[in-house]
């Protein structure tokens, strides 16, 4: 059994004291190749299909019941077709814009 040592336990007043604002977890940097395609294709199929099935059905009772789905198919489709593309878009990009000045 481990043994705790009383000087690594935080202080009764650190735990109360509210003045400190708590830093809010992030994750590592080396994340963000993913997050960033995954929260793109949650924003942008979550507004074409919610247009798409607005245009289809109109603004009847069945829209709510229908969207949620489409959003979810659009979305399995969208994040792993935005992940093979990314790096032939990179590569389309630095084709058409010049690199920054240093």
């Amino acid at each position: 059994m481990p043994v705790i040592d009383p000087a690594d336990l935080p202080s009764e007043t650190s735990m109360t004291d509210l003045s400190t604002p708590r830093r809010r977890g992030k994750l590592p940097a080396r994340y963000a190749s993913i997050i960033m395609p995954l929260v793109l294709s949650i924003i942008m199929t979550f507004v074409v299909s919610a247009i798409a099935t607005f245009k289809s059905l109109g603004p009847t009772p069945a829209l709510l019941a229908t969207w949620p789905s489409a959003w979810a198919l659009s979305w399995l489709v969208a994040f792993p077709t935005l992940l093979a593309v990314l790096p032939l878009v990179r590569r389309i990009v630095n084709w058409l814009v010049e690199p920054p000045h240093r």
